[in-house]
């Protein structure tokens, strides 16, 4: 299993380590010097996920929560691409987008750091992922993973479920 943008490992990859082999990814060191602390059963690669490269059919699964928006939408096809080929055939991919489409914007204070956003609306993602190979399986709502206990307005994200469907997909270039 792989986990892009894991963050400090909690919770998710450390649910995903205690069932599997999960690797997690975050483009932040401190980030992944945490996690390598709160989830000492997994690996973790500090780095872009734009840059990083895995053999094709590495992962039975591919999670990504609240960070595909991070990333200049200009490149989610080609993030998407590579997730397919890293997927064996019938492997699933899960993550968190939006539902509709916003220019980029910088956030100045997200908790502290600068935060950038870059998306394209649920049903762009869904032709996407769909002419990339993928079978959806299912899109459902999540909220914003934050604790109720933070002063911060209510957000809700789609969360799409999806599968390698086999075949040859789109080459990478």
């Amino acid at each position: 299993m792989l986990d892009i943008g894991c963050g400090a490992g909690v919770p998710v990859t450390r649910e995903l380590a205690n069932r599997f082999s999960a690797t997690g990814v975050d483009i932040s060191g401190e980030m992944i010097r945490l996690a390598k602390s709160n989830v000492p059963g997994a690996t973790f690669i500090h780095g872009d996920i734009m840059s990083l490269e895995f053999p094709d059919s590495s992962f039975d699964a591919v999670v990504a929560f609240y960070s595909i928006f991070h990333l200049p939408r200009e490149e989610h096809a080609f993030l998407f691409r590579r997730i397919w080929h890293w997927l064996k055939p019938g492997g699933y991919l899960i993550c968190t987008l939006n539902h509709s489409s916003e220019p980029a914007y910088t956030e100045g204070d997200f908790f502290g750091v600068t935060m950038y956003w870059s998306n394209y609306g649920l049903s762009d993602y869904v032709e996407l992922l769909t002419d990339l190979g993928f079978s959806i399986l299912r899109t459902s709502t999540i909220g914003d993973g934050f604790s109720e206990s933070l002063d911060m307005p209510i957000e809700s994200h789609p969360l799409v479920f999806a599968s390698h469907s086999g075949g040859d997909g789109v080459p990478l270039p």
